[in-house]
């Protein structure tokens, strides 16, 4: 009964089906491999005369200290502090701003303005700045190399009473929405006195 059911299967069933249960050819027959004739252990007496006295042996070279990652991060890191300090010290022994060519006008007249906007024009902040007295000139600072603004300037008053009015009423003033910062000039009337980039400032 068994067989005419599998028969009756195997009859219904497609050939692609029928060749998945196929019955795989038998391996192919291979000799026994031959055993080889290995060669008798011997001693190695007969060489001990071929060796060197360890006195004439040369000493091992050192190995080769290899440096982690931390280690090099670190030392890199150290690297950039000095390079940046030793930078900064040659920087802060040539800052001379009565020697600035860029640096013109009356310091005790003059105005230091901070935390300007970089949207901010020298025509907005004359106009902000000129309702505490005439303004005589405005030097808006800019990046050397980029030519991007440094969010400062300097404001010189024709009268020193209207930059002493401008210092006390001109801080917190909101230009562009944000609010300056104002000071007196301090490069070139306090001793000694140098600018943030230069480890110093407010």
């Amino acid at each position: 009964k068994k067989v005419a059911m599998s028969s009756a299967v195997a009859q219904a069933l497609p050939p692609s089906i029928l060749a998945l249960f196929a019955p795989r050819p038998p391996p192919p027959f291979k000799p026994a491999p031959e055993k080889r004739k290995m060669p008798r252990y011997g001693t190695v007496a007969h060489l001990v005369s071929e060796f060197e006295e360890p006195s004439a042996t040369p000493a091992p070279k050192p190995a080769a200290v290899v440096e982690s990652k931390e280690a090099r991060r670190a030392r890199k890191a150290e690297k950039r502090k000095a390079k940046g300090e030793a930078d900064l010290e040659a920087k802060v022994e040539a800052y001379d701003p009565n020697e600035d060519s860029k640096i013109k006008g009356d310091p005790y007249k003059t105005l230091f303005v901070a935390r300007i906007s970089y949207d901010t024009t020298e025509a907005k902040l004359k106009k902000e700045f000129e309702q505490f007295g005439p303004i005589r000139r405005i030097r808006l600072c800019f990046n050397t190399e980029t030519g991007k603004p440094r969010g400062y300037a300097f404001v010189e008053y024709e009268q020193e009473r209207d930059m002493k009015t401008a210092y006390k009423q001109g801080d917190g003033k909101k230009i562009d929405g944000r609010r300056v910062l104002v000071d007196v000039e301090r490069g070139r009337t306090v001793r000694n006195w140098k600018p943030r980039r230069l480890g110093g400032g407010l």
